[in-house]
C-alpha cells in the first residue's frame, strides 16, 4: 500500500503509455553514481529541465550531440542540466574519466552502477530522457533526431520555470 501511495503522490501531469509511465517511475526512483562515488538522483536536480542521456564512450551516434547539449547547457545555465549516464556495460570508470578529462563538456557524468539502462531503454543507446523541473518524464527516445539543438531548445524553453 505504502508504494501505491507514493506513486498517486507523484502523478505526472502528461498522459502517457505504459511504457513511458515505467520510465517516468524508473528514472524518478533511480540512483546513479558519480565518479567520487557520491549518490545523484533526479530529485538532486529539481528546478531545471533534466537531459538524462544514456552513453557509452565508444558510441559515434551518443557522442555527436554532446556538443549542442553543451552549448544549451551553457545557453541556460539555471535551466537545464545534462546527466551523461554512462552504461558501464563496456566502459570502465577510468574509461569515463578519461573521457571527461579530455572533453570540455560540462555534465553530471555517472554510472549507471544499479542498471537503470536495462529498465529504460527500449532498443539500445543513445536513448536521451527529458524530464521537467519537478522530475516528471516529457519524453523518452532512442537516437539522434537530426534537430537536437532546436528540438531540446524547445523542451527547455517550454518547461523552464524562470
Amino acid at each position: 500500500m505504502a508504494v501505491t501511495a507514493c506513486s498517486s503522490e507523484r502523478q505526472n501531469p502528461r498522459e502517457l503509455t505504459e511504457t513511458e509511465q515505467n520510465i517516468d517511475q524508473a528514472i524518478w526512483n533511480a540512483e546513479f553514481e558519480t565518479l567520487d562515488g557520491e549518490t545523484l538522483k533526479v530529485e538532486d536536480l529539481e528546478g531545471k529541465v533534466v537531459l538524462v542521456d544514456f552513453w557509452e564512450t565508444w558510441c559515434g551516434p551518443c557522442l555527436q550531440v554532446f556538443p549542442a547539449m553543451d552549448s544549451l547547457q551553457n545557453e541556460y545555465p539555471d535551466d537545464f542540466v545534462v546527466v551523461a549516464v554512462n552504461l558501464n556495460n563496456s566502459d570502465t570508470r577510468e574509461d569515463v574519466q578519461n573521457f571527461m578529462n579530455n572533453q570540455d563538456y560540462d555534465f553530471e557524468y555517472v554510472l549507471d552502477t544499479n542498471k537503470v539502462g536495462d529498465e529504460v531503454i527500449t532498443l539500445g543507446i543513445p536513448f536521451k530522457v527529458f524530464l521537467d523541473p519537478q522530475g516528471y518524464l516529457i519524453k523518452a527516445e532512442l537516437g539522434l533526431t537530426g534537430n537536437d539543438y532546436q528540438d531540446t531548445k524547445e523542451i527547455i524553453e517550454q518547461n523552464k520555470t524562470s
